[in-house]
């Protein structure tokens, strides 16, 4: 294990680090919500109190139907991403570690491709088709919980390794029924499937934000009593029973908020890689290890990085928009080698 990363940096308040990274997130809104198309005024922000809400029109419409729901689903998407990579990169004391590995993004995008290429001809009310690729997605993300968990039981009983193996063995999975959607869809099957599993915010709305706030502070509840377990965990498994941590039920807890966290994030927006690996990384660099500290702070870090991401998807090609899942990618790409390559030192 490696101990420098165990110790702060920077010796940082703890509500400084969050009231620093709050004002970034205050920034970041504001920008994305002004770039665009459509220019946003100062009337535009204040036409609800003099129009009413039925009457918006214009600018203001597009702030406040289109823009400010996406920018605040864009945040809570990229917390919920966030807090995942930090219980993950927590329960396998790695700093590599993602959801991704636990096959779990992987199952409910599985899930969403069967839905896309299979499901097209079924008859289902309009008002319940535009849940079906959601439900079927965070479906996925739930079977590929269980499989994950009892298959690791059977095959690696008491072994956080063998689960991480089991989850990477259920990914090769998942991906190759992907392949085989991909292989029989259609045109028009394969250009939705193609967008949809490299991520786009598009579907982000006040009813999205309201349903994300719930799963969110939910979430956040659940982790706050599993905090000192995870710092009790990283200092290894026979240390952590030493003290009183029942490590196989950390390890479910940790499995199904994970689960219940990435269901939600692809089932709405799709495949959007690497957030869940970037955020908890950066402030554990910056404030150690603590998780008391990570996982909070880490959830504004990740909203602030998909806010910045899905602002240049929108912008850079207008009035095309691109998959944000291109530019988590092609910042998380490089960081992940970086990455790599300080783990590799720090270890040796």
């Amino acid at each position: 294990m490696n101990v420098r990363a165990m110790t702060p940096a920077v010796s940082w308040p703890r509500w400084g680090a969050g009231g620093l990274l709050a004002a970034a997130l205050a920034c970041g809104l504001l920008i994305a919500v002004q770039a665009g198309a459509v220019p946003v005024t100062l009337a535009d922000w204040l036409a609800p109190l003099q129009a009413g809400d039925d009457a918006l029109s214009g600018g203001a419409y597009v702030l406040w139907h289109i823009r400010l729901p996406r920018a605040l689903f864009a945040i809570l998407i990229g917390a919920a991403l966030a807090l995942a990579g930090g219980l993950t990169q927590g329960l396998f004391r790695n700093p590599l570690a993602d959801p991704g590995l636990l096959g779990v993004s992987s199952g409910a995008a599985c899930a969403g491709a069967v839905t896309i290429v299979f499901a097209a001809s079924l008859h289902v009310a309009p008002e319940l088709r535009v849940w079906l690729l959601p439900g079927a997605a965070f479906a996925g993300a739930m079977l590929i919980c269980v499989l994950l968990d009892r298959v690791a039981r059977w095959a690696t009983p008491g072994s956080i390794i063998g689960l991480l193996l089991t989850g990477v063995a259920l990914n090769a999975i998942t991906v190759a029924v992907m392949g085989l959607c991909i292989y029989l869809a259609s045109d028009d099957q394969l250009r939705t499937l193609t967008f949809w599993t490299l991520g786009s915010l598009s579907a982000g709305s006040w009813r999205q934000v309201a349903a994300l706030l719930l799963v969110l502070a939910g979430a956040l509840w659940a982790t706050r009593f599993l905090m000192r377990s995870l710092n009790a965990l990283a200092l290894g498994e026979a240390q952590a029973l030493h003290v009183g941590i029942d490590v196989d039920r950390l390890r479910t807890q940790v499995i199904v908020l994970v689960a219940v966290l990435t269901g939600f994030a692809v089932a709405w927006c799709g495949g959007i890689g690497f957030i869940g690996l970037i955020a908890p990384h950066l402030v554990r660099t910056w404030l150690g290890a603590d998780q008391r500290r990570v996982l909070p702070l880490a959830m504004l870090m990740g909203g602030l990085l998909l806010l910045l991401a899905d602002t240049l998807a929108r912008t850079v090609a207008i009035p095309a928009e691109v998959p944000v899942g291109i530019f988590t990618a092609l910042l998380g790409g490089p960081f992940f080698l970086m990455l790599l390559r300080r783990f590799r030192h720090g270890t040796a």
